[in-house]
């Protein structure tokens, strides 16, 4: 098994975290896992991604070149990512922000809503762990309940007070993605 997965988006959109927590779950479970982060010097507003590779097996490099999951939250991200997803991939498209289609038919494509199902479930900063429900849901890569330990453990108690609204929007993602 081996997930190479890329999370992109405006800085601030917390496309790192997300991918600090698929991460951590995955180490949580016991596999060989590298995440990378990448961002411009403007950070928030500026664009931001970050490289997660899961695998039962030691990981040779933490580049991905050819994904196995795109998740694109804004419209530069898709034009810039979406070439990168391997022919049956998957890719996950922010449709709060993306205002196209995904021009590949040899991938499978999910449209969430991200940013207004987060405001709905009243963490509206919350799309990040929309978009990573909807993942977890279309792979099955890691648990939730892992991805929700690994909120705990990355948040800690300074910031334990935002672990339930997260735990909401990861699961909301999930029914998202359950319906697309």
């Amino acid at each position: 098994m081996l997930e190479q997965v890329l999370f992109a988006g405006f800085g601030g959109q917390g496309m790192l975290l997300a991918g600090q927590f698929l991460a951590e779950a995955g180490r949580q479970e016991g596999r060989h896992v590298s995440w990378l982060p990448s961002y411009g010097p403007e950070m928030r507003g500026g664009t931001a991604n970050c490289s997660v590779c899961m695998s039962d097996r030691p990981i040779s490099s933490p580049v991905i070149t050819a994904a196995t999951c795109v998740v694109a939250m804004n419209r530069p991200s898709l034009e810039k990512f979406e070439s990168i997803v391997r022919p049956g991939g998957l890719l996950i498209i922010n449709s709060s922000m993306v205002d196209i289609q995904a021009s590949r038919t040899d991938i499978d494509v999910v449209y969430v809503k991200a940013s207004e199902i987060a405001e709905q479930t009243g963490n509206p900063k919350g799309a990040n762990l929309v978009v990573l429900g909807a993942y977890l849901h279309r792979t099955q890569a890691v648990s939730p309940e892992s991805v929700v330990n690994a909120m705990v453990d990355k948040l800690g108690e300074s910031k334990a007070r935002f672990v339930e609204s997260n735990k909401q929007a990861l699961f909301a993602g999930m029914d998202a993605a359950k319906q697309d």
